[in-house]
């Protein structure tokens, strides 16, 4: 496959269809060069990726089950039980934080790095035979979720890529026409 037909055909593949296996050590170490070779004015890498395997999306979802519990009294044990599975969802979750260094960089240009992360992560995946997705979720916007990542004040969770082996081929989904969303300036 030449690089325009993966990037013409990038699909994100739902979680639901995500299983086993992961990529192994050293795939997971090709996705994470990938994910990290974006634009970077200044070399400031304003982006950290925190690496989770089975323990790591256990303990989290431990916790987004205590956070969400707390936030729900009346939450039924099947919610409480799908936050504390949440990050379980695939074989291999990549949490990715907007950790942006304040100075000559505008910080809106930082956060479009961390995107690029988050995006070359999705391409590294597919390219090397996986199914991927990049959510956000309330867990995203939470603090407690963040500290628990090594978050600081400042830092934003961007997303969480899940990563694993297709069980389906995703459907494909209606795009934007070319003609409604670009605009030529003569």
């Amino acid at each position: 496959m030449t690089l325009y037909q993966h990037l013409i055909t990038r699909r994100s593949t739902s979680v639901r269809l995500l299983s086993t296996p992961a990529p192994d050590d050293g795939q997971l170490e090709d996705i994470l060069r990938v994910a990290t070779r974006v634009p970077d004015h200044g070399k400031l890498a304003p982006w950290r990726i925190i690496v989770m395997r089975e323990a790591g999306q256990k303990t989290l979802g431990d916790l987004a089950a205590e956070i969400f519990t707390s936030a729900h009294p009346d939450a039924t044990p099947a919610q409480i039980e799908f936050e504390r599975t949440r990050f379980m969802r695939a074989p291999l979750v990549l949490a990715v934080l907007s950790t942006p260094k304040l100075g000559k960089i505008p910080v809106w240009e930082q956060q479009l790095s961390v995107g690029c992360v988050c995006l070359n992560a999705l391409y590294a995946a597919q390219a090397l035979g996986f199914g991927a997705n990049w959510l956000t979720e309330w867990p995203a916007f939470d603090t407690e979720i963040l500290r628990a990542l090594g978050g600081a004040d400042g830092d934003h969770i961007a997303g969480f890529i899940y990563i694993g082996t297709a069980t389906a081929k995703p459907d494909e989904r209606p795009r934007p026409e070319l003609h409604d969303i670009v605009r030529v300036l003569d």
